[in-house]
């Protein structure tokens, strides 16, 4: 074999090799990309309904501390309650984006904060028709019951952002 046949093998080797490893550089860069995105896209996502819970969460609160005086002001209480129903609604839109973003266990996660939401609104609800029809036969044990569930919705929000930090790759 001549040495200018050989030279030419030789760059075309060498260009081949170069172009594999460019492909394979290239798959490793867009794959890099894009769990960066996906990444980005679901932080976004729970960072966002993080944050319309708290808002709601202490729009409840303020419902609950309107009830506590033995006569509550109603105009009071029913503004509070318009504020909390409205945020309420910036919650569901969040968890939607959550749902869509995935994975299971986010939205597992995130099922438990509804049911255990759903149960202190349920009892604050109660809480407000029975202000308004002016009857406090269960004013106390309703009061020591939001308390619980309280405490049980900060668990699951305790609950959904661990879940967070583990799909997103906690690193502490």
């Amino acid at each position: 074999m001549d040495a200018g046949l050989a030279a030419l093998l030789g760059a075309a080797v060498g260009s081949l090799a170069t172009i594999g490893a460019a492909m394979v550089t290239g798959r490793a860069t867009a794959r890099s990309q894009f769990r960066q995105s996906r990444r980005q896209h679901r932080r976004d996502a729970y960072v966002n309904y993080l944050d319309a819970l708290h808002n709601r969460d202490v729009a409840m609160d303020a419902v609950l501390d309107a009830l506590r005086p033995e006569t509550p002001d109603l105009r009071d209480v029913d503004e509070k309650v318009h504020r909390f129903v409205a945020l309420a609604r910036n919650v569901h839109r969040a968890v939607e984006v959550v749902s869509l973003e995935g994975p299971p266990s986010i939205v597992e996660a995130a099922d438990r904060v509804a049911h255990t939401s759903g149960d202190l609104s349920t009892v604050m609800r109660r809480m407000v028709k029975d202000a308004h029809s002016g009857d406090s036969s269960r004013k106390a044990e309703d009061t020591a019951l939001a308390a619980e569930r309280e405490h049980a919705l900060y668990q699951a929000v305790k609950g959904f952002r661990t879940a967070a930090g583990d799909v997103l790759g906690r690193t502490n």
